[in-house]
């Protein structure tokens, strides 16, 4: 089976903002997942017990998983096509775009690259809560930044009063209509916001429904949870044995709720030429779709996991329940047009 192109993060914001700590937040968060850190700056990124600052060329560590690039924003296409080789098994790429980089630039060389192992997902817009006013003076920019981005992290928020805070976000509701926003301190955001994380010692291959709930499963008897970073979101799991109808399906994607932050899984569509398993990714508003063939043996289920803050788990079911196709046969190749929008390639 081809193995999946490893998607391509973006994570922009102005200096000061909190890109390196959120980006060293992820590093240390990522347990079994192997990143790919491209630092489109000069600065340090600390993995684990290495540091890079400011280097030329890429260094390798295959100890703990990681891979870090320093490279001017020219030399990106070769650096993504490095990281997604398959000996390396990267399974996600973060950009780290430079304070002054332009990230609509960024996203064009990704979706421009013609390496077939990767594929754009998304742009992380950081944003310091504290001075989200004075760096929208200094860089008028800013708004259409926000335009563009699939999730905005709204960083240091213990430094700004919640007056101010609910300004910002009514901001960035008009700038970025639809983008889900997520308050951050020291840049602590849930890296299941962004990536799925690999259990310690699984080995590569398919991911199961199982591992996308990995963290929801964990022995957690006697533990306090109020200050783990999932405390702040909740994670609904969906699972249907009838094919999803594609047209119904896709109305619930467009509409899909404020708060609800990251959708993952597998969809399967009783459609002609396209009974294939569909692996679905949504970060924010981005989504993308990628198909493949069922293993041999495997059944043929729609499993999902839905992770946001502030949803009504009851309501997603109901509506998820809505999009079961009982009558399959009666489906039309055209029905599938929504969602091979959002098929890479096509």
């Amino acid at each position: 089976m081809p193995r999946k192109p490893v998607p391509v993060v973006v994570l922009a914001g102005f200096l000061g903002s909190g890109k390196t700590t959120l980006l060293n937040h992820l590093l240390r968060q990522s347990r079994g997942t192997r990143i790919g850190a491209v630092v489109n700056d000069f600065g340090a990124v600390e993995i684990d017990a290495m540091t890079v600052a400011g280097q030329v060329d890429s260094m390798v560590s295959l100890g703990n998983g990681c891979l870090c690039c320093a490279v001017d924003a020219s030399e990106l296409d070769d650096y993504l096509g490095r990281l997604a080789r398959p000996e390396l098994r990267i399974d996600v790429i973060v950009i780290e775009a430079s304070g002054l980089a332009e990230p609509q630039e960024l996203i064009k060389m990704i979706l421009a690259a013609e390496n077939p192992d990767i594929v754009y997902g998304g742009l992380v817009q950081v944003l310091d809560a504290a001075e989200f006013d004075a760096t929208r003076v200094r860089h008028p920019e800013t708004d259409r930044h926000l335009a563009l981005a699939d999730l905005v992290v709204l960083n240091k928020a213990d430094r700004a009063d919640e007056a101010g805070i609910e300004r910002t976000l009514k901001t960035v509701g008009e700038l970025s209509a639809g983008t889900p926003v997520v308050r951050t301190t020291y840049g602590q955001i849930d890296p299941e916001l962004l990536i799925d994380r690999r259990a310690v010692g699984e080995r590569v291959g398919q991911l199961s429904f199982d591992d996308l709930r990995a963290d929801e499963e964990e022995d957690t008897e006697g533990a306090d949870h109020r200050g783990h970073l999932h405390a702040a979101y909740e994670s609904v799991g969906f699972v249907s044995s009838e094919p999803m109808n594609p047209r119904r399906f896709m109305e619930f994607l467009d509409r899909r709720p404020e708060g609800l932050y990251r959708i993952k899984g597998f969809v399967h569509f009783e459609v002609p030429e396209n009974t294939g398993k569909f692996t679905l990714h949504a970060v924010g508003r981005f989504l993308r779709f990628y198909p493949e063939a069922w293993a041999a043996g495997e059944e043929h289920l729609t499993q999902l996991v839905l992770i946001g803050s502030g949803i009504d788990a009851a309501a997603l079911h109901k509506e998820l329940d809505g999009c079961r196709e009982f009558a399959p046969q009666d489906a039309r190749p055209e029905s599938m047009w929504g969602v091979l929008r959002y098929v890479d390639g096509d």
